[in-house]
């Protein structure tokens, strides 16, 4: 029984999406023909609309109910096509299986669309990739790559894996991963990933993470999993559509025995079909998950925009999340006859050596070219001392300082940054305090207007942060947040979302990190950077965000909430408008072909509502 079957579902499936547009338009001229009885037939014409489309339905109901016993709407399509062919109206028949063809071909289409961004990023996928071995290059496929092999990129290919570069400069267009519009400069040391392209130099590379580790694949599989059928309230519509083909059925026998006659229980049959009710969440779902695609989101699935709606609260994570991540150069100091540009370039010219964080954000962020150092020197926990243009040039710590007086002005003057958080570079030229770099962590252009919204649509942040107290609350009153949490530990992160869950607030957890990713799955939704965020946090999260825009944020929630009010007004209609047609056919108003009309009109209006999702913005 199971391979009949097999090879029924493999027969079914021979063409695709074209042989369902065939059969469609196939179907939809032999009803003009049937009913302007256009070319005579030795037949109805409606035979044909019925074997292409309604064939392929009782075939799909049989094949339920043998498998699973899974009783869904064709069952009761196919009952109401048999019962019209019973009875002799073969136009309701023909009529009934073309427009359920109609509604489940546009259907499909409303969820590829819905889908076709998220997909593109299967198709990035490099199939091969130049690999080094033993000094001679050799293409290899791509899931061949090990870690650590030396793989070479030409301009214009598509990088396989993730890696370093340990040799050549390029830049790369890095928009699949982050969403930058120009295409971002790459030197020795720099990482770089999967399924980003290389635009200007060749480059030498040493692979990272490989096959399903690597950014592409990663991704791939998140998207992958976005599947609208695991939405609870998907269940519950199919639930729904159980009971209604057993109330339909005992409406037509019951309507049959009163009346003695069969066309009105047949038209029971035809409007009962609960066609409309499954159609109205999966397709609002797969709808809003496109739409939040173009926007930067990859959700793992519906139930996650289900949830979103719901959600009152938001705790966001600060380093990378509301800020950059990363230490940029705010203000240089002088205390000396050094102008501010001589300090700036001193240091800069001295760091250009280091591997500190601190010492290569210094270099990034002069931006200028620097002089060639000598003698450079690294003490560990303190900084650096190096010879530039003939000047020993320190720049470190307190702890570098050593013999050098600090002012009680200078020290007071340093302590204010402090207190917010940054972080202090002293720079010492030839044995004289010089002055001083400040280095903070800045606050995203967009996370202030992006509150702003939060704020308008009714959810209110929280801040919760590993920093201590003074960065917290400085990044806070920029950005307009009052409820703030200093010191968190990824268990006090936890805990703090804990207590908001028992008091009755649904929250939502946005953050970047490996520390992060405990609360982002104890949250009711979590989402993760995706592009600057550690793999486990975005495993732990059901959302990802790509291209780290957090400006988008509102409008998700927007999305989300909009989608539920779509799904309810789906649910709403299609309902009403079964049991409208169905009062009418009980009467004996509604027959079987405009009773086939109405119903499945319903449906196709359900999906286009439901379609409305994809380019939806609030205004």
């Amino acid at each position: 029984m199971e391979n009949i079957i097999g090879k029924v579902e493999e027969f079914m499936e021979l063409g695709g999406k074209k042989k369902d547009i065939v059969f469609l338009v196939l179907g939809g001229l032999s009803l003009m023909i049937s009913v302007f009885d256009l070319v005579p037939l030795p037949f109805d014409a409606a035979w044909i609309a019925i074997i292409l489309c309604g064939v392929p339905i009782v075939l799909e109901a049989i094949i339920g109910l043998i498998t699973s016993f899974d009783i869904k709407a064709d069952v009761l399509v196919s009952l109401a096509l048999i019962a019209s062919v019973f009875i002799g109206e073969d136009f309701a028949a023909g009529e009934v299986a073309f427009i359920m063809q109609l509604g489940s071909l546009l259907e499909d289409l409303t969820v590829a669309k819905a889908r076709a961004g998220i997909e593109k990023l299967v198709r990035l996928t490099p199939q091969t990739a130049r690999v080094i071995m033993n000094g001679e290059e050799k293409i290899i496929p791509a899931e061949q790559i090990k870690v650590g092999d030396i793989i070479r990129v030409l301009p214009g290919e598509t990088i396989a894996v993730d890696g370093v570069i340990i040799s050549g400069q390029t830049s790369v267009n890095q928009a699949v991963m982050t969403g930058e519009s120009l295409p971002v400069d790459k030197i020795v040391g720099d990482e770089v990933f999967s399924g980003t392209v290389n635009q200007f130099g060749a480059f030498e590379m040493k692979a990272i993470k490989v096959g399903e580790d690597s950014s592409i694949q990663r991704m791939i599989k998140l998207v992958q999993s976005a599947d609208a059928d695991k939405a609870k309230i998907v269940g519950l519509a199919d639930r729904w559509a159980t009971w209604i083909v057993v109330i339909a059925l005992t409406a037509a026998g019951l309507t049959w025995a009163f009346t003695d006659e069969i066309i009105r229980a047949v038209t029971i049959l035809v409007v009962f079909c609960p066609c409309a009710l499954v159609l109205a969440t999966p397709t609002a779902i797969m709808a809003a998950i496109g739409n939040a695609t173009k926007h930067g989101f990859l959700v793992r699935e519906g139930d996650a925009l289900e949830r979103l709606a719901k959600v009152s609260k938001i705790t966001f994570d600060k380093t990378g999340t509301l800020t950059y991540g990363t230490p940029k150069v705010t203000a240089v100091k002088s205390v000396s006859a050094y102008s501010e540009d001589e300090i700036y370039s001193y240091a800069a010219s001295a760091e250009h050596m280091s591997e500190h964080p601190i010492g290569k954000a210094i270099v990034r962020c002069y931006g200028q070219k620097t002089v060639a150092c000598k003698d450079f020197k690294m003490s560990l926990g303190e900084g650096i001392t190096a010879t530039v243009n003939g000047k020993v040039v320190k720049a470190g710590n307190l702890k570098l300082m050593e013999g050098v007086t600090i002012s009680k002005e200078l020290a007071n003057a340093a302590g204010k940054y402090l207190n917010e958080g940054s972080t202090i570079t002293y720079v010492v030229i030839d044995d004289v305090l010089a002055g001083y770099i400040v280095l903070s962590d800045t606050v995203r252009e967009e996370s202030k207007d992006m509150i702003a919204a939060l704020g308008k649509i009714d959810v209110h942040p929280v801040l919760l942060t590993g920093d201590n107290k003074n960065a917290a609350e400085t990044i806070a009153s920029q950005l307009g947040i009052s409820e703030v949490y200093a010191n968190c530990l990824p268990e006090d992160k936890l805990n703090y979302i804990g207590k908001y869950q028992d008091g009755g607030y649904l929250v939502c957890m946005i953050g970047d990190g490996i520390n992060d990713a405990p609360a982002l799955k104890k949250a009711y939704v979590g989402i993760a950077m995706g592009g600057v965020g550690s793999d486990i946090a975005v495993d732990a999260a059901d959302i990802a965000l790509v291209n780290d825009e957090i400006k988008e944020l509102p409008h998700l929630l927007s999305l989300s909430k909009r989608m539920m009010t779509t799904i309810k007004v789906n649910l709403s209609f299609s309902l009403g408008l079964n049991f409208l047609a169905i009062a009418l056919a009980i009467t004996g108003l509604l027959g079987p072909v405009t009773g086939a009309l109405v119903h499945n009109t319903g449906s196709i209006l359900v999906i286009i509502n439901s379609a409305l999702l994809l380019n939806w913005k609030k205004k």
